[in-house]
């Protein structure tokens, strides 16, 4: 992978701090809440709430910081017959489309969940419904920004692993 395509230092810094963050404080509520109801009788009705809501947080800080370094799930098998055929370029722009309509999809999909729950609230938080599919708009236009950027560019997709199939 070319280091024009690795994100920068800081900002992989950054989204580990993040994703950090969010275990230390989803691991925390949860652990408090284990030990209150086992312990004592009673629980942290906000720990559901909050854990849920940070690990959706999590996995969409995380799918965005691993796409530019090739680390999703991939069919390298596929690519790996193709990758010094004729066929290649053809096959990474189709690659790199695909990705770009995905996230299309799935920003509109998440763009409509939270205008809904925009006018709703948690409820045991009360905070804003739309913070829940946010993550999910989020992390869908940034990984369409990046593919789009690989297509116009014509950067075949690096998945930075060797694996067979998985």
């Amino acid at each position: 992978m070319t280091q024009e395509s690795l994100p920068s230092s800081a900002a992989q810094k950054f989204t580990g701090l993040l994703m950090a963050l969010c275990l230390a404080v989803m691991a925390l509520a949860v652990f408090v809440n284990v030990v209150l109801r086992y312990g004592f009788g009673s629980g942290v009705a906000a720990s559901e709430e909050l854990s849920r809501l940070l690990f959706v947080w999590l996995v969409c800080i995380g799918a965005t910081a691993a796409y530019p370094r090739g680390e999703h799930m991939a069919f390298t098998a596929l690519v790996r017959r193709f990758r010094h055929g004729a066929a290649m370029p053809w096959l990474a722009r189709l690659i790199h489309l695909l990705v770009v309509v995905a996230c299309v999809m799935l920003a509109w999909g998440a763009w409509q969940q939270v205008v809904v729950g925009m006018g709703s609230h948690s409820v045991v938080l009360r905070y804003p419904a739309a913070l829940l599919p946010l993550p999910a708009l989020l992390c869908s236009v940034a990984i369409g920004v990046m593919a789009l950027r690989d297509l116009v560019r014509g950067r075949l997709p690096d998945f930075g692993h060797e694996a067979e199939v998985e």
